[in-house]
């Protein structure tokens, strides 16, 4: 089968220029239905890698960030047969030089969220995935190089801060994040990012700044119009980052670094474990309970 990439972003990313093969899987999941229909299609250049698109909103932006389908989104890429995702987030900046229309390739998360199931397990199955670096740290060595070959002024390495929303910041919230030593402000990648490790999948976020939250004041407040104009414009940058990044992950040797996630996870012991869950959640737990 060929590699499968996920992409979960905006609408606009899967009009990439000469993207062919291109079909629609709609599926459903024992949490659910995702956000969308997933898109799937190859790159002239790369025919041996398949790039599976997701509007994470849904297409039409239908769905705030509370809203998403965290769960569904993610098991559905992984019933798809995706070892590797590509988040594609707008972001608030915190700070000063990371201006709007910069990319932040993030290694750390902190999770300030509140009503988001965070986990495919419980109800009869325990496990904990280790999350200290909570990106895959090879993929993120690619979207380096692909953010450099693209031309895209982006920054290495950063924190970003995971709200709740769908109101953005309050003053004090936003200075208080910046105290923290955090680089960017988002609504999305939690538990996105938590529930790639629990799948196996080598997960990395391309952080977008659209704007510098309400923190600096030399600038207007974040409206909305303001984020969507900056948004267009990374829509592009974002497509020839992944264009980038496609070659050096089909290089890749061997099974993608986070296939194993779950290897020593799992507390529960197998034989305590409902049928009806093993069943359900056989395309995550099926290599590490046999």
């Amino acid at each position: 089968m060929a590699v499968r990439i996920g992409v979960i972003g905006g609408s606009g990313l899967y009009e990439m220029e000469g993207l062919s093969d291109i079909r629609e899987e709609r599926l459903d999941t024992p949490f659910g239905a995702p956000s969308d229909a997933y898109i799937l299609g190859r790159l002239p250049e790369q025919p041996d890698v398949e790039l599976v698109f997701l509007p994470r909103h849904g297409r039409g932006h239908r769905f705030t960030p509370t809203e998403v389908n965290y769960r569904a989104n993610v098991f559905g890429m992984k019933t798809l047969g995706v070892d590797w995702i590509i988040s594609v987030s707008a972001v608030g900046s915190l700070r000063e030089d990371i201006a709007p229309g910069h990319v932040v390739i993030v290694d750390q998360f902190i999770d300030r969220t509140r009503s988001r199931p965070q986990t495919f397990f419980g109800e009869g199955i325990v496990a904990h995935v280790a999350f200290g670096d909570p990106v895959c740290p090879v993929l993120r060595g690619m979207l380096v190089e692909a953010a450099r070959r693209a031309g895209a002024r982006f920054h290495d390495g950063g924190t970003y801060v995971c709200m709740e929303g769908p109101a953005f910041s309050t003053r004090a919230e936003s200075n208080l994040y910046r105290s923290w030593g955090a680089s960017v402000i988002g609504m999305t990648n939690l538990p996105e990012a938590k529930l790639a490790r629990e799948a196996g999948i080598s997960y990395a976020t391309l952080a977008m700044a659209t704007d510098y939250d309400c923190w600096h004041d030399g600038h207007d407040d974040v409206t909305v119009d303001q984020v969507i104009a900056v948004l267009r414009a990374n829509v592009a940058l974002a497509q020839r980052i992944i264009r980038e990044a496609v070659p050096l992950v089909a290089a890749h040797e061997g099974p993608a670094p986070q296939a194993g996630a779950l290897a020593n996870a799992v507390l529960t012991s197998p034989d305590a474990i409902p049928a009806d869950r093993r069943a359900l959640l056989a395309p995550i737990i099926g290599k590490v309970l046999g």
